[in-house]
């Protein structure tokens, strides 16, 4: 009959459950979740937004640390950017430019300042200071004015034969200010008012420094190095050329100017020539009592990771030994092994050390050939730059 549920027909079976329980709709299977489930869903639609939940993204991942932070933070880099040359004149395949007087970039005695770059068409870059002396108030013997042109000796010299950097593009920066690189102070000695020494290393070394990065602005790798004055130089040099090439590996050859001093002999010339924001405040002791530097080159290499150093001396440099430091070549030798023996047992991977015999200075420009156990200068700062494993420290 039409509308009845036959015998077999789910329906039925339906129909003939309710009438048999009529107080137990509920227990069906399935039911009493699929209702939760619904009035779960209604809530959650009708809900005011300002209660829906949220998830906070995640914070963003800590900056990478920032090599040498605490010595922009005092001020090394305050002259990067603010000069530029009067005049870049091309003669041969060099630029010289200069930067004419004024309140910016000056030599010692007051003369123009003026460096040289030669681009020979290289993805590495050579960046050279020169030495010549140094000048405070107890000892003033120190180079006064500033050359044109590039030296044609040693490494400079891309006709040497054997010359690991023949190639590279080349920076040079000449030395006049008698502050290795690093004076800031303008000083009048007789109280006439009238300035006698200009002691602008900073300002010199930094307004180089952007021609460099202006002339060459994207190099693969970078090889700072100087000799005497040019070698202490580098220690100036390194936080401001790692600003201006953040993330370019730098191989440092520091040649005859290694850091050995005398007790209060750094000291006095921070001050006298107002470069104590080379000194990281948090690093008590990158001077020792001793006077030396060696502190301070670990916290170089602990700050930069993209680079290694390379030190270059005789065993009593009568220039630094006797005429700077006053200790004698006796004494600056027993000072001298165990600093560089220190540096390498602090940093073996990226340290080391070419120590010959005798008291000759520098190597770079007047020794190039010079050997010690079998290996010659020019020979081992190829080994370096080729990242040998035979780049080795050697003594004779």
């Amino acid at each position: 009959m039409a509308g009845q549920a036959k015998l077999g027909d789910p329906g039925s079976r339906v129909a003939n459950f309710a009438r048999n329980h009529p107080n137990k709709e509920n227990s069906m299977p399935c039911r009493r979740p699929l209702i939760l489930a619904l009035a779960a869903l209604s809530l959650a639609a009708c809900s005011d937004s300002d209660n829906t939940l949220t998830i906070d993204p995640p914070p963003p991942p800590e900056p990478e640390p920032v090599p040498f932070a605490e010595l922009y933070d005092q001020g090394v880099d305050r002259y990067l950017g603010m000069y530029t040359p009067m005049t870049s004149e091309t003669d041969g395949d060099v630029v010289n430019h200069a930067f004419g007087a004024g309140d910016g970039p000056l030599c010692l005695t007051g003369g123009e300042y003026t460096m040289a770059t030669r681009d020979q068409g290289s993805g590495e870059l050579m960046i050279f200071l020169e030495g010549g002396g140094a000048c405070w108030s107890d000892l003033c013997a120190a180079t006064e004015a500033a050359a044109p042109g590039i030296p044609p000796f040693g490494i400079l010299n891309p006709e040497t034969p054997g010359n690991p950097v023949a190639s590279w593009n080349t920076a040079y920066l000449p030395y006049c200010d008698g502050s290795i690189f690093s004076g800031d102070i303008d000083v009048d000695l007789d109280d006439d008012g009238m300035t006698d020494r200009y002691h602008r290393g900073l300002k010199n070394l930094s307004a180089a420094l952007d021609v460099v990065a202006n002339s060459f602005p994207s190099p693969e790798r970078i090889l700072l190095t100087g000799n005497s004055a040019g070698g202490f130089g580098t220690d100036y040099a390194l936080p401001l050329v790692r600003k201006l090439y953040p993330d370019v590996p730098i191989e440092l050859v520091n040649d005859s100017g290694v850091g050995i001093s005398r007790p209060g002999l750094t000291d006095q010339l921070t001050e006298e020539w107002n470069s104590g924001a080379f000194i990281p405040g948090s690093c008590g002791d990158c001077i020792d009592e001793e006077g030396h530097l060696t502190n301070y080159h670990k916290y170089q290499l602990a700050e930069d990771d993209n680079l290694r150093m390379g030190f270059l001396s005789t065993k009593q440099d009568t220039v630094i030994a006797d005429v700077f430091v006053g200790i004698g070549g006796a004494a600056f030798e027993a000072e001298l092994i165990p600093e560089m023996e220190e540096l390498e047992e602090a940093y073996p991977e990226r340290f080391r050390s070419f120590i010959a015999d005798g008291n000759s200075h520098t190597f770079i420009q007047a020794q190039f050939d010079l050997e010690v156990q079998g290996t010659s200068v020019k020979e081992w700062i190829g080994l370096m730059l080729e990242g040998s494993s035979d780049w080795l420290s050697l003594i004779d």
